[in-house]
């Protein structure tokens, strides 16, 4: 997508919420409503494994508010945006969004989520939920292991990616698995709980 119509896009969102919000539906008590599993901390090594090389943990791994996973715990976006890629193959579902926060643009991923209720290009407003985390009868069937959902905030525009036949509108990836130091993590990724308290 085009800056220029990202830009329009985003004049004609009606701007009353905030400028900045949580992801989660549970924002009454700030920050200290985020619950972060044991090894979903930001700039956590992720040892290798098949198919993936060693690692810095990208983002954060957020919980379900109150540790629900029997009813509806909806996801939001932390602010107005664009959505430019939408992945849906089941635990690994993914929607990136671009933003623009004063004068700066910036991206979110939001992964490990069920029930998207965004469409490729749609814009978006941190009043309406995008998704929502998996339930105990889906984490049954993908393995508990998915009982939180992945949360980054990029520097860097996406690495664009040419969109597969199974999943036409998944156009972006991360740079999740590039991010082997320190130096590379923090070129390409915000600390997600420091760019909130800000």
């Amino acid at each position: 997508m085009n800056f220029v119509l990202f830009y329009l896009l985003i004049l004609i969102i009606p701007s009353q919420e905030p400028d900045l919000v949580l992801p989660i539906g549970r924002r009454d008590s700030g920050l200290v409503s985020i619950q972060v599993t044991n090894i979903g901390k930001f700039g956590l090594e992720r040892v290798a494994r098949p198919g993936i090389p060693k690692h810095l943990h990208t983002g954060i791994d957020i919980k379900p508010p109150r540790d629900n996973y029997f009813t509806d715990e909806f996801i939001y976006p932390i602010a107005r945006g664009v959505v430019i890629s939408k992945r849906t193959d089941g635990p690994y579902a993914q929607l990136i969004i671009e933003h623009e926060y004063k004068g700066t643009p910036f991206w979110t991923v939001y992964e490990h989520i069920s029930e998207i209720q965004a469409d490729l290009f749609q814009p978006v407003t941190p009043d309406k939920a995008i998704a929502r985390f998996f339930k105990s009868y889906e984490l049954d069937k993908i393995g508990w292991q998915f009982n939180h959902f992945h949360f980054e905030i990029l520097r860097k525009r996406p690495i664009e990616i040419k969109p597969d036949p199974e999943q036409p509108e998944r156009r972006f990836n991360s740079y999740t698995l590039i991010c082997q130091s320190e130096s590379a993590l923090h070129e390409y990724f915000h600390n997600p709980i420091a760019f909130l308290r800000k």
